[in-house]
């Protein structure tokens, strides 16, 4: 029973920690890297399609992403997607290839990419103490229908605890990381 908790509690805070990390590779840094562009959707035939599945995104160079459409007519759709998005870029094609130069951050918007950062690393911790206080009810309940004694209760309280710390520590290792990455020049 404690175990199955446990084991519950451990694997919805892996997930915590892996939406963290992917919503960090939404959020740009200097470098060029083909995640960048991952939830960009264009419009294939009337469907929002993913630009991952209508055409090949690569690296050419440290600031610079190349999209190769694997049909000519979506050029126009791709290089509008990219335009429209969030993300504050302008593609520049050439022929049949989209070449999209990522500018310089400037320092102000590096410390509004740090602030996003933050506030996504709050939210993460915030999603792990959820499941915490969930574990901890649910082990409340074992004791109150005497499933379990209070030995019990207090050290599986004491073992989620752990756990907790453990995924929040992985959190704040991987905000570290993404801080640092955003103030690389």
């Amino acid at each position: 029973m404690i175990e199955d908790i446990k084991k519950d509690a451990s694997a919805r805070m892996d997930k915590s920690v892996v939406a963290l990390r992917q919503e960090f590779t939404k959020i740009r840094t200097g470098r060029a890297h083909t995640s960048l562009l991952d939830h960009i959707t264009v419009d294939y035939y009337g469907t929002a399609t993913p630009l991952n599945q209508v055409a090949n995104v690569n690296v050419e160079d440290s600031r610079t992403l190349t999209v190769s459409p694997w049909e000519k007519s979506l050029v126009q759709a791709i290089e509008k997607a990219i335009m429209t998005s969030d993300l504050g870029l302008n593609p520049a094609t050439a022929g049949t290839i989209i070449r999209v130069p990522l500018p310089p951050l400037t320092e102000e918007r590096r410390k509004d990419m740090i602030r996003l950062v933050r506030q996504e690393a709050e939210g993460g911790r915030i999603a792990i103490r959820n499941i915490r206080r969930d574990a901890l009810s649910d082990i409340k309940d074992l004791l109150k229908e005497k499933m379990i004694g209070e030995d019990d209760e207090r050290r599986a309280a004491d073992e989620v605890q752990t756990i907790t710390d453990k995924h929040i520590a992985e959190v704040d290792k991987t905000l570290a990381q993404k801080e640092s990455d955003l103030m690389e020049i």
